[in-house]
């Protein structure tokens, strides 16, 4: 969840910034022209409380431009106070299209950098951590659009009440590309440090969620207010890094989990849990699997029974076509890397027996992963280098780890149940002949029941979930135990 937020919070501050002292431009076939250089200094807050500052600039380069953004976060999550910077340059061409970037984010121990260019019709997106290179090519049409080169398609015109723009973006942090639509709300007041500014409210959609920003005549975006709690104001260089108290705030965790209605005790041993779900559309391909069953706003889950009959020896070889993707690396699953396959050959040892190994893998990652939150985006080979992380590290880890040893795995993305509330949580499911949920961070095969799956895949598709914060209610009808 803490991922996702990030996410969220970089889609907010990159949406629209306008530049605190516009130039003169002039718009032909396609065409800015642009003239000086230009910085932005905004501050972040969660739920009124601020926890961070942003600083955004604009540099001509060559026949194009230059792009930077940096971010500075406090946060308090399960208890400890964690920070992060991160960071995106990128190179656009004369008409803001994208060349290259790069993006890093650091918190302790952890740090998250990719890079990628356009070329030969496709986005080319490298991540050269840790000894290994993988590469990921993007298709393209054409060359894409960054979400923070948006200001420049603005300012060429003036905004006038009504008005709609249908753009394609590339966002870097979940390496997936969105259609959105940007709409002129209107025009009307807004104060900002006890000052009334006459601006116009533009309004997007993403993910069912509304994001709002103030645009004043000048073309200065003066706030911007998005979901999960998050705003930000504009700033300068002298305030935006005042008065930062991330740390002693609300717990990230605690504020986005959704609070049941009746207390399940032992959760751990449950194998039946029928929930009534309400305040989102629950149309999706995810809540009607082996374990799941929803029908109207009813949802039962049932916990899965191991295999009783004996499978065949690792690797696993004869699988159905729809399960066979799931033994090949994926992005930050790199599961073909020698480090990786030397863990699993080491963990699994002389079994052959595909059941017996997951279990040790299982094991083996829910012994020897540090369970500290990490504000980064997770790679396996990461996580096998630093040892510490929470359940999307786990996750990713034990994924790659039963591809390595010859079995298919993916990342399931949901809900957990725990003392009063259900928290947003990951785990791993195997291909034992059916598919069976692992939580290497509670250690259990299966994983009980309270286990609620939204979505699976890599962050891009992660980001799904976002749809559910703050509108997902959630009433328990029955559970059953062992």
């Amino acid at each position: 969840m803490v991922g996702l937020w990030l996410v969220m919070m970089g889609l907010l501050i990159r949406k629209v910034h306008f530049p605190e002292n516009p130039v003169k431009q002039e718009t032909r076939n396609g065409l800015v022209d642009l003239k000086g250089d230009e910085r932005e200094w905004k501050e972040i807050f969660l739920k009124g409380r601020k926890v961070g500052y942003a600083v955004s600039m604009l540099r001509t380069h060559g026949e194009g431009y230059s792009l930077q953004e940096e971010l500075f976060l406090k946060l308090h999550l399960m208890g400890l106070g964690r920070s992060l910077y991160a960071t995106n340059q990128a190179r656009l061409d004369r008409s803001l299209r994208l060349e290259s970037f790069k993006t890093m984010m650091t918190s302790g121990v952890v740090r998250y950098e990719i890079s990628g260019k356009v070329e030969d019709g496709a986005l080319l997106i490298t991540d050269e951590r840790h000894g290994a290179r993988q590469v990921m090519r993007m298709p393209v049409d054409e060359a894409p659009t960054l979400a923070s080169s948006l200001p420049l398609f603005f300012r060429s015109r003036p905004l006038l009440a009504g008005e709609e723009y249908h753009l394609s973006l590339f966002d870097p942090t979940t390496l997936s590309r969105r259609s959105v639509l940007i709409k002129v709300a209107g025009k009307e007041n807004l104060t900002v440090h006890g000052i009334s500014y006459p601006v116009f409210r533009l309004e997007s959609e993403l993910w069912g969620k509304t994001l709002t920003f103030w645009v004043d005549e000048q073309g200065r975006t003066l706030k911007e207010e998005g979901f999960m709690g998050l705003t930000t104001l504009r700033s300068s260089a002298s305030m935006a890094p005042r008065g930062m108290d991330g740390e002693e705030g609300d717990d990230l965790y605690e504020m986005f989990a959704v609070k049941a209605d009746r207390y399940i005790p032992n959760p751990e041993n449950l194998v039946y849990l029928k929930l009534e779900l309400e305040g989102v559309d629950f149309t999706g391909p995810y809540l009607n699997e082996a374990r799941q069953r929803m029908e109207g706003s009813t949802l039962e889950i049932t916990k899965e029974d191991l295999p009783s009959k004996s499978l065949p020896p690792l690797p696993i070889q004869e699988v159905p076509e729809d399960v066979a993707a799931y033994r090949a690396p994926d992005f930050n699953v790199e599961s073909d890397d020698s480090r990786i396959k030397d863990a699993a050959r080491r963990i699994v040892g002389d079994t052959s027996d595909p059941l017996s190994a997951a279990g040790k893998l299982l094991d083996w990652v829910y012994r020897n992963i540090e369970k500290k939150p990490v504000l980064s985006v997770p790679s396996a080979l990461e996580v096998l280098d630093t040892r510490v992380g929470d359940c999307n590290e786990h996750a990713v880890l034990l994924t790659a780890l039963l591809r390595a040893a010859g079995i298919p795995a993916r990342l399931g993305i949901g809900l957990v149940y725990s003392r009063d509330r259900f928290y947003y949580h990951a785990w791993t499911e195997a291909w034992l002949g059916e598919w069976i949920a692992m939580d290497p961070i509670m250690n259990q095969m299966p994983a009980d029941a309270s286990h609620i799956k939204w979505a699976e895949g890599d962050l891009s598709r992660q980001v799904e979930i976002v749809r559910l914060v703050d509108a997902l209610r959630i009433k328990v009808i029955d559970f059953r135990y062992d």
